[in-house]
């Protein structure tokens, strides 16, 4: 019987690692490794990681925000997510937080839905996509600022995303994964989710305490 399917962790000899470029929310770092006994070198976005949260309500409608995302020029209709950048944060308390600031909305039932790499060739982002049900409105509204402050909202039937994603009218990538990934587990009445607690070993291992950005 063949082992299941699962990629693999690798440790190769790493011979120096510097930061080249440093920006306003993410780095870029260039690595010497050595891989059959020759030295490569790579340049790769050097990034904090993420969470991202697609909200179930009891009528199995999932929130969406749409923002403008500039390096593609497109308001996307997205699940909410943001960066591991608060030294310490767990992932579970970052997706928490990120409901009720970019939803203003809470969840009493949290389980993972799903881990991805976003582009494992140029950048060692990870993001876990947390599943939310048992969804509430907070008492108070966050106040947001720059892309966040013109934000739109609205509740979408998963059926509907999941149309949406098939049709390619959608393309970001935590709303296709969450949204496919959600439709294939109600398949499966539920079964198999992540605890919400779940070991996340994919995700990036900060090389040194953030600074304020």
């Amino acid at each position: 019987m063949s082992e299941p399917l699962a990629d693999e962790a690798v440790e190769l000899p790493l011979h120096g690692s510097e930061q080249v470029f440093s920006g306003l929310v993410w780095d870029v770092r260039r690595d010497t490794f050595e891989l059959e006994g020759k030295p490569i070198v790579r340049e790769y976005v050097d990034h904090p990681g993420a969470v991202a949260v697609l909200a179930l309500d009891d009528a199995e409608r999932v929130f969406l925000i749409r923002q403008y995302r500039h390096p593609v020029r497109t308001r996307q209709w997205e699940i909410p997510a943001g960066l591991l950048d608060v030294h310490g944060e767990d992932p579970l308390a970052a997706a928490q937080r990120e409901l009720a600031e970019e939803g203003d909305l809470a969840a009493s039932d949290w389980a993972v839905l799903a881990d991805f790499s976003t582009s494992p060739g140029g950048s060692d982002e990870a993001i876990r996509i947390y599943l939310a049900r048992g969804v509430r409105e907070t008492s108070e509204a966050f106040a947001r600022k720059d892309e966040e402050a013109h934000m739109q909202t609205r509740w979408v039937a998963l059926d509907e995303c999941v149309d949406a994603v098939l049709a390619r009218r959608v393309q970001n990538p935590s709303l296709t994964i969450g949204v496919l990934a959600a439709h294939a587990f109600r398949g499966r009445g539920w079964q198999g989710l992540g605890a919400a607690d779940a070991a996340w070993p994919t995700r990036p291992t900060p090389r040194t305490e953030p600074a304020p950005r």
